[in-house]
């Protein structure tokens, strides 16, 4: 399978989350739009991510594009735990439904409502409604990619 995966070189997302006053996010790469009526986008988050317990708790989540230039942005929330270090102390952030952080300086974001969630493996699966949601105009191959964070080294406690 490494092989096949080695080729591919996903658009790589921000999640947020907020659930009973303590506040998440992480840096994700896997994620796709799983139907056009109604428009679902799911979001799967490690089981070793500070996240995913917040985002079982929660009603909602973030789901946010970085442009290429924020390298920084990203190695925040995929380098850094939750566990240890506050990721949306010193970013620009507002609450969005919910209380679900929505990061200021997004290319694109939007707030989706938990439709349902799976187990699959060391990931678990959210499924999203899009409620609200915001992008700005891009040229194609703007976005952050799965290539630009190969560095990175994620942010779960040890």
């Amino acid at each position: 399978m490494d092989g096949f995966t080695d080729l591919l070189d996903y658009p790589m997302y921000v999640v947020t989350a907020a659930a009973g006053g303590e506040r998440s996010g992480c840096l994700v790469g896997f994620a796709s739009q799983c139907s056009l009526e109604p428009v679902r986008f799911v979001v799967w988050l490690s089981k070793a991510n500070h996240t995913r317990p917040v985002a079982e708790r929660a009603a909602f989540l973030g789901v946010h594009v970085l442009g290429r230039d924020q390298l920084g942005l990203a190695e925040l929330f995929g380098g850094e735990t939750g566990d240890r270090v506050d990721k949306f102390d010193g970013v620009d952030w507002s609450p969005g439904r919910d209380g679900v952080p929505v990061l200021a300086d997004a290319r694109a974001w939007f707030v989706g409502r938990i439709e349902d969630r799976a187990d699959w493996g060391d990931h678990v699966g959210f499924l999203l409604s899009p409620v609200d949601g915001d992008a700005m105009t891009m040229p194609r191959g703007a976005l952050l990619r799965l290539s630009d964070v190969l560095d990175v080294t994620p942010g779960h406690p040890s």
